[in-house]
């Protein structure tokens, strides 16, 4: 298992846009991917859980990242969310 926390940089935070963008991200992965943020947990291949967990700009988030490709996919994972988070 692989972990690493986040600070969330975008302006809108999680919405919509960037949820979605990381679910996309998220189900390119054969690994399950955990999201933790505020003591609530969702599974980040999902959009409408990414957004329940109501995540705004300078919240962290910690990512789970759990399988047989957590190496490779927590590295594109913290990839993706510095280009795009």
């Amino acid at each position: 298992m692989k972990t690493f926390e986040y600070i969330v940089t975008a302006e809108e935070g999680l919405h919509a846009r960037p949820a979605g963008l990381l679910a996309q991200a998220a189900k390119k992965c054969v690994s399950k991917i955990t999201m933790t943020a505020a003591g609530k947990s969702a599974d980040a291949k999902r959009l409408f859980a990414i957004m329940n967990l109501g995540v705004k700009k300078g919240d962290g988030v910690v990512f789970q990242i759990e399988g047989e490709g957590e190496e490779t996919e927590s590295r594109q994972l913290r990839d993706f969310c510095e280009k795009n988070l």
